[in-house]
């Protein structure tokens, strides 16, 4: 693992994995087609990846993490009158939609090995960034919703969390149909994602405790391990930058942009499949 290598890969996971054009998707192109991914014995790097954007997702939104944590400690707390409870109703009502939108991750576990295979058929991955694409154009067009925390209901919980389970499918952005689900069931755009982005972290926690006990047994190169931090302190610096770019593109209704790019990259992909 070369250093430049580690800097084109983490400048990459970054891009791809917070804006909708789905990091799976591009990994599995550049893997399959260009040859260029974390190859065997390199694991513990796409581990080093994932903890770098958890951890810029987590920047982001800690206050809306902690808001939520001691709402719910407020709501148990015996230690605060049953009438200045009511403040903490908002962020405790949020935590509950936030656990019902991650419920949906346990369905994933029995099905993962099966979708994992299609990382490798490109044909079907381009069909897949084709298909994100027409989510986003259509995102694009959605009547501006009112719903947020505060009065959302359970169903436009779940419904967001299925569709996070949906992204499992390489070429399907995760942010994408997220968001679009979200503003779908009439969720304020801007609210829509931060809900999304809220339940990214705990499928990014349960995706990096999966890799990490992997790449143990694999085996970790601890000779390539300064290449290693550098990719991953360019893929949490790019996270960053990603996330704002995101907020603007679902501010200013710039996803039409983006749908653009996922059909462009998904003929591509098919092209270059039957090239290669």
């Amino acid at each position: 693992m070369s250093i430049i290598r580690a800097i084109i890969i983490g400048l990459i996971h970054g891009l791809t994995e917070i804006l909708p054009v789905s990091g799976s998707g591009h990994l599995s192109v550049l893997y399959n087609i260009f040859g260029l991914s974390v190859s065997e014995g390199e694991m513990f790097f796409d581990v080093l990846l994932h903890f770098a954007t958890l951890v810029s997702i987590v920047v982001v939104f800690w206050q809306d993490l902690a808001d939520m944590v001691f709402g719910v400690l407020g709501i148990f707390s015996f230690n605060i009158p049953a009438e200045d409870k009511r403040r903490y109703y908002p962020s405790a009502r949020m935590f509950l939609m936030f656990l019902v939108g991650v419920i949906p991750l346990l369905f994933i576990i029995p099905v993962k090995k099966y979708v994992d295979q299609l990382y490798y058929n490109t044909v079907f991955v381009g069909i897949c960034f084709i298909l994100t694409g027409l989510l986003l154009f259509i995102s694009d067009r959605f009547i501006e919703g009112k719903k947020t925390g505060k009065n959302m209901s359970v169903l436009d919980a779940v419904i967001v969390g299925i569709c996070q389970c949906v992204a499992i499918i390489p070429g399907i952005s995760r942010t994408g149909v997220t968001i679009t689900a979200g503003m779908a069931t009439g969720l304020k755009k801007e609210f829509a994602y931060k809900f999304s982005f809220l339940l990214s972290i705990p499928a990014l926690f349960g995706v990096n405790i999966i890799n990490l006990i992997a790449a143990v047994k694999e085996g970790i190169q601890w000779s390539y391990l300064p290449a290693y931090l550098i990719g991953m302190v360019v893929a949490m610096v790019v996270s960053l930058g990603s996330l704002e770019l995101m907020k603007s593109f679902v501010k200013n209704r710039h996803f039409s942009g983006v749908a653009y790019y996922c059909w462009l990259i998904g003929a591509l992909t098919i092209i270059l499949t039957f090239i290669f």
